[in-house]
């Protein structure tokens, strides 16, 4: 009678404490070593055992898994099966990229009267912080403990004149994976000497599954009536030009590939869609994306004054990502939230400066669902 009792408290107990079997939010392992740092992979898993991976190496998204509209899960993202893999192939996918995420035109800028010069790696222009920028970078590691849903944050200061950019900046991203499939990316930054930055995700999507054909069926939309027209060179001519009446007009849904070959002067520039689209910031959700055949949606939500749609028109197929499959020719598709290429250089353009005693907070949410 007594261990009788004595079992029936115990499972009481367990009942209300929820001490029994519970999924880990969080697996770190060790993914490899890079110039001497520790680079790590995590899982995070939320209450329906869809998954993203992350690793330290770039503060990178490697890894979405998510299901279709009948329940089938795949890997929607851009990544690799290896640590060797990664360094080997495109470092810019699924990173942090900074100091300045996208082109300044020949590398160059000033700043109170003092020209800086960047690395070039982008034609004569400086591309996403140099070849060395913070993709390229071991970040440090916590796991945040007691909160609601599974969460790492990143951490890396990025020392006085890195890649020719002024100023020791810390730098945080902070990834949360919540229940709702949403991966929110916050981000805080400060200086102790003034500087220019912009910051971003270069994830790449394709919602058929990473390497499951191209992108051009998917359906677009950005709530932007202005984009940033580019020369040869990608750099912003300084204006914004209205996307009524173009192949930019995606305040409608559209398929990326339905417009996409027109002659038209931004779409020969680009090789494609290249561009920042300028928010019109009147509502909660800035662009969506749509696969009809899976069924899967994706909705991207920020603070930021625009979004970089690139639409993989230089991927060549000779990167080999998860599964063996080919990252070929438009097979992915980012939307990067952000400020405009050349801003430090475009005194038209939103100030992308930063003064020591501020601290710049963003957030940006990639929420996926199926419909």
């Amino acid at each position: 009678m007594r261990k009788n009792l004595i079992l029936l408290l115990c499972c009481v107990v367990l009942i209300f404490t929820g001490c029994g079997p519970k999924q880990e939010m969080v697996k770190k392992e060790l993914f490899g070593t890079y110039k001497g740092g520790e680079v790590y992979l995590l899982t995070l898993t939320n209450k329906d055992g869809n998954v993203l991976k992350l690793t330290n190496f770039g503060a990178r998204i490697t890894w979405i898994e998510l299901p279709d509209r009948n329940g089938n899960k795949d890997n929607v993202t851009f990544g690799f099966d290896t640590f060797d893999g990664m360094v080997a192939g495109d470092r810019y996918f699924g990173a942090v990229v900074g100091r300045y995420a996208n082109r300044i035109a020949r590398g160059k800028f000033t700043l109170d009267g003092v020209e800086y010069t960047l690395p070039i790696n982008n034609g004569p222009n400086s591309l996403h912080g140099g070849p060395d920028g913070w993709h390229s970078v071991v970040w440090n590691i916590e796991i945040v403990e007691k909160t609601e849903y599974p969460t790492v944050k990143f951490t890396y200061r990025s020392p006085d004149m890195e890649a020719g950019y002024p100023g020791n900046m810390d730098v945080e991203a902070l990834y949360t994976w919540t229940d709702n499939n949403e991966i929110i990316i916050d981000y805080t930054l400060t200086t102790d000497k003034k500087t220019v930055f912009n910051i971003t995700n270069h994830a790449y999507f394709n919602l058929h599954g990473a390497g499951n054909g191209d992108i051009l069926d998917h359906e677009l939309m950005i709530k932007a009536s202005r984009f940033v027209p580019v020369d040869t060179f990608l750099i912003p001519t300084g204006e914004y030009r209205p996307v009524a009446g173009s192949p930019f007009d995606f305040t409608t849904p559209h398929k990326v590939g339905e417009r996409i070959n027109e002659n038209y002067d931004q779409l020969i520039f680009g090789k494609g869609y290249d561009h920042t689209f300028v928010f019109d910031n009147t509502d909660e959700v800035d662009a969506t994306v749509y696969e009809p055949v899976s069924g899967r949606f994706m909705e991207v939500i920020s603070d930021q004054p625009g979004v970089q749609f690139y639409c993989g028109n230089f991927l060549t197929g000779k990167m080999i990502g998860h599964g063996g499959k080919p990252y070929n020719y438009r097979s992915g598709l980012c939307l990067e939230t952000g400020h405009c290429p050349d801003s430090p250089n475009q005194p038209a353009f939103p100030s992308t400066v930063l003064n020591p005693g501020e601290t710049f907070k963003s957030r940006t949410i990639y929420r996926f669902s199926v419909k």
